[in-house]
């Protein structure tokens, strides 16, 4: 189904127009005969599970990617950029998910690096600096523009991003998933720009999987579906349950099992008086099995520390863990893993992935002393273990020997889980198990956790996302500055509540 416009001329009134673009990478089919219309001067949102090709077609608007088949057309004209140069020429910009400055440099220098100006053969300092006041004041935003632009906090790189697309002219931004890293006050200040920008006429495609945002700031929604063109409608006339089911095909509410209410006897971990100098002190709690505890907190409470502390990754300062009633002394991750205790790290990408290694062996990472004999890897057994992982998990990539790296995100994080899964653990400290994956992948990732918990593991999921904690646990703890300050049960928890609690607010 396509209820979106077809082929054909481009009218005056859209800004872009893709006729069945078609792109292919190894291995992977990511666009098929995609055509629709963005209008000129509107906020349009390119929605989708991880994979379906929303960035895919985003990259190809902004010169990054060539299509193999179709036609791109800007303002009415066919074009064929070749790199993001010639998309800036024509009016496209783009704000990337992931940076791609240069730390090392100053603001100014990153915003003009394209046109530095000279004076006699050298860099004209005082004129450099001006233009990168200009074309931040273009945006209504202010930088110190001598500063290093590693120096800044990501939200302020954003704005710089912004700043170079609309100093270079564009009149067409892609922003693909650019909240991916902002806190929610980050967030605000960049919605505001978008309006702001909106209000002068810029053509604005947003890339996002978070509906909240999508409803916030676009007037239209196009949806993709394994590299396909499903439907593109007005945001006032779809409803976000007709949306994601739009987005992944089926409804959600197939992925959800019986909540697990009922805990049995066994504690399964113990933390008792635990600390780490700086970061928290004085933390207790249990698990139990077939236990799913959420951990809140603002960002800095210790979330992240704690679950790192328990697995070995930081060293304790004080305190005891006991693991089914015993007490054991967790020194290095290894120790750990012994104990079948898991860690799904916050950032996958630096701490949970060897991205430049095949998702066989990020799986088998922790298992292969099971599967080795006279150090040799039983490679067979291996490669059963991990192709039975990535079927349970439904991961999508073209074999088990795919080099991580080019995985979608959720695909990526659910090859971190598979691994926990292969290692047979039985205690879960999932840090943000659902960052930066789609509605689809999420929910699968949601229900893993509450078949997991059915089948007697003790999970503790930390989330930013007081939604998710309240969905998936029977009972959330509450961090503030280091300190254990609140147990409340999901069941009579509320996020207004939460925030007071997380926030100190009575």
């Amino acid at each position: 189904m396509i209820d979106g416009p077809a082929s054909g001329t481009g009218r005056p009134s859209d800004a872009v127009r893709f006729e069945h673009i078609t792109k292919r990478f190894p291995g992977v089919q990511a666009l098929s005969d995609v055509s629709l219309a963005i209008a000129a001067g509107s906020c349009h949102a390119l929605c989708g599970e991880n994979g379906a090709g929303k960035s895919t077609l985003g990259k190809i608007l902004a010169g990054l990617y060539t299509p193999d088949e179709g036609k791109l057309l800007v303002h009415g004209d066919e074009v064929r950029f070749t790199g993001p140069r010639d998309a800036l020429a024509a009016g496209v910009g783009i704000v990337h998910q992931e940076l791609a400055f240069c730390d090392n440099l100053s603001v100014a220098e990153n915003l003009c690096l394209g046109a530095i100006p000279t004076r006699r053969g050298l860099v004209d300092r005082e004129a450099m600096e001006a233009r990168a006041r200009e074309m931040l004041a273009e945006i209504g935003a202010d930088l110190d523009v001598t500063r290093r632009l590693g120096e800044l906090p990501i939200a302020q790189q954003q704005v710089a991003q912004i700043a170079v697309a609309v100093g270079g002219g564009a009149r067409i931004i892609v922003f693909d998933e650019p909240t991916s890293s902002l806190s929610q006050h980050e967030t605000e200040r960049l919605f505001s720009l978008i309006d702001r920008l909106k209000a002068r006429g810029v053509t604005c495609i947003y890339v996002s999987h978070r509906m909240a945002e999508v409803y916030r700031l676009c007037d239209t929604i196009t949806v993709l579906r394994d590299g396909r063109h499903v439907a593109t409608r007005p945001a006032s006339e779809l409803s976000e349950s007709e949306l994601v089911q739009l987005m992944i095909g089926r409804s959600i509410a197939e992925y959800f099992p019986k909540h697990v209410d009922a805990t049995s006897s066994e504690e399964l971990l113990c933390i008792e008086d635990l600390s780490l100098a700086e970061r928290f002190e004085h933390i207790s709690f249990s698990l139990r099995a077939g236990e799913v505890v959420g951990l809140a907190g603002l960002v800095g409470a210790g979330r992240s520390d704690v679950a790192e502390t328990i697995f070995g990754a930081r060293k304790a300062t004080s305190g005891r863990i006991f693991v089914r009633g015993r007490e054991v002394h967790i020194e290095t991750p290894r120790d750990a893993i012994r104990l079948e205790i898991g860690l799904v790290p916050e950032d996958r990408k630096r701490q949970g992935l060897v991205l430049s290694e095949s998702g066989r062996r990020n799986t088998s990472l922790p298992v292969l002393e099971r599967l080795s004999k006279y150090t040799w890897v039983r490679r067979a057994e291996e490669r059963e273990l991990v192709s039975e992982h990535f079927h349970m998990l439904r991961v999508r990539a073209p074999t088990i020997d795919s080099t991580v790296a080019g995985l979608s995100g959720g695909n990526q994080q659910k090859i971190v889980l598979a691994r926990w899964l292969a290692a047979r653990a039985k205690i879960l400290l999932l840090d943000e198990p659902t960052r930066g994956v789609d509605v689809g992948a999420k929910a699968e990732i949601h229900a893993l956790i509450g078949e997991l918990a059915a089948k007697g593991a003790a999970v503790l999921v930390i989330s930013s996302e007081l939604p998710e904690l309240l969905s998936v646990s029977s009972r959330i703890l509450v961090l503030r500055a280091g300190r254990l300050v609140g147990e409340v049960k999901a069941a009579q928890a509320t996020q207004d509540g939460l925030l007071r609690l997380m926030a100190g607010i009575e």
